[in-house]
């Protein structure tokens, strides 16, 4: 399979591809578009930057087009899950550029904005919905939107809607859902909780995987820089100064620390914005939009941004705090490298962080090349966290640990 004619695709895709200036699909693209366009519920798992958006999105498209009739008052014929605002809205500008010129309407539901908004143009009924799974279990609960005829599940992501505590709000969302349905569920990682989730909501599924989970993308080049905690803001700056047009991720570990980051950098003279759970959906959708453009060059966010971002333009990812989840670490130079471009990610690693790095390593199963420091002969121990900030897994938005309850779901994304 050279392209996308060959995919089965119908005529009206094939002419929005061409418009959105694509001629070759995935990898991704190329294994799961023939599996899902024959009706099989697909596991995909690929690196993020591959593709995946129109790798579920094209062949549902498809399905969606062959149906005759409008959507009914409250209903989706088609739902996706993720487990982020950013990510939600990225998914559905990718897919509207695909309906443009038709009758099909793509909806999303996230929290942060009006919900009277949220209801009124549910009322209308919708063709896809994407909407994080909190919002939605709101929506659901006041009888704003009804998914008895909703015939095609997507789960994106899902591996981090499993960190961010969201199976339950799984658990209280697919009961609602018309069958029989095709369900796909794509991911970057494929934890064993992944592996419980594919058999309790897929159907004799086809796997498809174009790269090992934990592995990042080839056209990234990782380093690592051994430092003290002290020496981190210096060298921030001292990269940052090298290329200060480029556009830079920095991450975080948690919002507070992202802010105060963020406002050192502007003192300093830097052209920077932040995104983190504290700030309202309005400010993240300014910032991301203004980091896109390139208005700002340096975008200081937590883990909420980690698979939210899709700008191909993204030059370097600066983990400033290594994260506690290993997986994240590849979701977040996944920023960069992206739509086949080449990209730089840094690593700072204090002592206390040695051991998180070499967490990271296991996974990614390969050890970082040094740039700069000495690399520990041991496993420092880490040192105690404040209150609120303690190594227990957290909630890329809220940084509590995402151990589930059950409304917890309501308050997240």
């Amino acid at each position: 399979m050279s392209d996308f004619e060959t995919l089965g695709l119908g005529p009206k895709l094939l002419a929005a591809i061409e418009r959105a200036g694509l001629s070759t699909p995935t990898p991704i693209q190329q294994k799961a578009i023939p599996l899902a366009m024959e009706g099989h519920d697909v596991l995909g798992l690929a690196q993020t930057g591959t593709g995946k958006t129109l790798a579920f999105g094209l062949p549902l498209i498809h399905h969606l087009m062959e149906q005759q009739g409008k959507p009914q008052p409250k209903t989706a014929k088609a739902l996706i899950l993720a487990p982020t605002r950013e990510l939600v809205n990225q998914i559905a500008e990718g897919l509207r550029g695909m309906v443009q010129g038709t009758r099909m309407r793509v909806s999303t539901v996230v929290g942060g904005q009006s919900i009277n908004k949220q209801i009124a143009f549910l009322a209308r009924g919708t063709d896809i919905l994407v909407a994080t799974p909190g919002r939605l279990i709101d929506l659901l609960e006041r009888g704003a939107v009804d998914l008895g005829q909703t015939r095609h599940l997507v789960l994106d992501e899902a591996d981090q809607m499993l960190d961010l505590g969201f199976i339950h709000a799984l658990r209280r969302i697919v009961p609602h859902l018309g069958s029989p349905r095709q369900t796909m569920l794509f991911s970057a990682t494929m934890p064993k909780k992944m592996e419980e989730l594919s058999a309790a909501y897929l159907t004799d599924p086809k796997k498809v995987q174009v790269s090992p989970p934990g592995k990042a993308a080839d056209k990234i080049t990782q380093s690592v820089l051994y430092m003290d905690s002290k020496a981190k803001p210096s060298e921030l700056r001292s990269i940052l100064s090298r290329d200060p047009d480029a556009l830079t991720l920095v991450f975080a570990r948690t919002k507070h620390g992202a802010e105060r980051l963020m406002k050192g950098l502007v003192a300093d003279g830097f052209n920077a914005a932040s995104i983190h759970g504290n700030k309202s959906q309005g400010q993240r959708d300014r910032a991301i939009k203004a980091f896109r453009a390139g208005e700002i060059t340096v975008l200081v966010a937590t883990d909420v941004a980690a698979r939210g971002i899709d700008i191909p333009g993204v030059a370097y990812v600066i983990n400033y705090d290594l994260p506690e989840v290993p997986d994240n670490y590849v979701h977040r130079i996944g920023r960069t490298a992206r739509a086949g471009r080449e990209g730089e990610a840094f690593a700072f690693c204090a002592p206390d962080e040695f051991a998180l790095l070499r967490q990271i390593e296991k996974l990614m199963k390969i050890e970082l090349p040094t740039a700069a420091g000495e690399r520990p002969t041991t496993v420092p121990p880490r040192k105690p966290q404040r209150r609120g900030g303690g190594p227990r897994r957290k909630d890329a938005n809220t940084h509590r640990s995402a151990k589930p309850r059950r409304n917890r779901a309501k308050k997240s994304a």
